[in-house]
């Protein structure tokens, strides 16, 4: 087996936070914390660990089994009214992101049917209280992942062939707009780069490619030009971006039209941060990183490169946490969130017992850091009606020498997203 060069940690300052940069499934903590992802390349990819939080205890009554000092609740379920509210939560609960609103903030969440779809929303007031439930996104089909922008919308995705991207507004104040140019294929996670003023799309496909969309003026998305990722057939090694001739094809399917695209086994959750894009792919069990500024691409973890297998399998959505830590949700395997930490190291951070037909979607962090939401698409039942919306709350990791702050009032959202 090949070895791949891995990033270990160099404590650096948060680049980004002046940049207000944020990543699928992000938050403003992935923002604003910085990352510790630089440093000295290493030989291997992330190996199995103990972790920064031990292993998870016994689960609860519910199922969720936590590490030590964490504590969870249900938030949401599908089919039934949000507590203190009277809006029922949609079914297949998929990516999602949070988002900062005055003292509180919001967590939107994708509904992975078909075809109705779309996405929706919970509130909460600054101490955590939900103060809300509302739909953000309708009559769309098989909204998977997606990602959320520096303006403070969230890009919700079809995973559909020739499917569109949607953008909305995650107070539910301004409707969504479908976003053509950003491509017609089978859309999965999106992530945004405010340094280069770009969107990241990743492709669920077999043979699916990764995209990047460059708006014609930052801050709106209804024109650019959409490139897709040219490189080798290695693991590892550099890339360059070309143009795709024709986004919005009737015939041509969007991942044949470049000569040299390169291709990855079924694209999933994508995250920016620290001038890198994290992405993962289930085909293969792998996460892999693009440092993007030096055009090179190289693999984070590869559960075929460890010996015995991985503790990480059915890799899906990425989120990141303000240590630079990286939390991956897993699509069956053994129902896990898994860390990969900036030593190199992966560990499962949480699991849910008994829900053997479901999978692991969403995480996201609150904006002070303190919290990370998810769901369980298909919960207990198996079936999509049966989803499960968790909260988790504890002492995650912070940035080294850089204590998080309370980003709710600094980055409130504004009176109206631009749409």
């Amino acid at each position: 087996m090949e070895r791949r060069s891995f990033l270990r940690t160099a404590v650096v300052g948060g680049t980004a936070a002046a940049l207000g940069a944020v990543g699928t499934g992000g938050s403003a903590v992935g923002a604003f914390g910085g990352s510790l992802w630089r440093g000295a390349a290493v030989t291997g990819t992330a190996r199995p660990g103990r972790g920064p939080y031990g292993a998870p205890l016994a689960a609860d009554a519910g199922g969720l089994a936590l590490p030590p000092g964490f504590t969870g609740r249900v938030i949401a379920r599908s089919g039934e009214e949000v507590a203190g509210t009277s809006y029922a939560w949609h079914s297949a609960p998929d990516g999602g992101a949070c988002f900062a609103d005055g003292t509180g903030w919001i967590y939107v969440s994708n509904s992975e049917i078909s075809p109705s779809g779309g996405a929706s929303a919970v509130a909460f007031d600054g101490s955590g209280a939900i103060t809300g439930a509302y739909r953000i996104l309708s009559d769309t089909r098989q909204n998977c992942a997606g990602g959320s922008t520096p303006w403070n919308t969230w890009l919700s995705c079809e995973e559909v062939s020739r499917g569109y991207v949607y953008e909305t507004d995650p107070r539910g104040v301004r409707p969504a707009v479908r976003r053509g140019a950003m491509g017609r294929f089978k859309h999965e996670a999106a992530a945004a780069d405010p340094v280069r003023r770009a969107v990241y799309l990743t492709e669920d496909e077999r043979d699916g490619c990764l995209y990047r969309f460059v708006p014609a003026e930052w801050g709106s998305l209804a024109s650019g030009t959409l490139q897709v990722l040219t490189a080798g057939e290695a693991d590892s090694g550099s890339f360059t971006w070309t143009d795709v001739p024709d986004p919005a094809a009737a015939e041509r399917r969007t991942r044949e039209q470049v000569p040299g695209a390169k291709r990855f086994s079924g694209g999933e959750g994508c995250h920016y941060a620290d001038d890198s894009v994290w992405f993962t792919t289930k085909g293969d069990d792998r996460v892999w990183r693009l440092d993007l500024g030096s055009d090179t691409y190289e693999l984070a973890y590869d559960e075929s490169a460890i010996s015995g297998g991985g503790p990480l399998t059915g890799v899906d959505n990425i989120t990141g946490g303000a240590s630079g830590d990286l939390y991956v949700a897993e699509d069956g395997g053994t129902m896990e969130i898994c860390v990969i930490t900036p030593e190199g190291e992966v560990a499962p951070f949480l699991r849910i017992d008994g829900q053997p037909d479901s999978e692991i979607t969403g995480p996201a962090f609150s904006p002070d850091g303190g919290r990370l939401y998810f769901s369980s698409q298909r919960g207990t039942s198996g079936a999509d009606s049966g989803g499960i919306t968790y909260e988790v709350t504890g002492p995650f990791r912070k940035q080294a020498g850089s204590p998080v702050r309370n980003w709710v009032s600094s980055l409130s959202l504004p009176p109206a997203p631009r749409l």
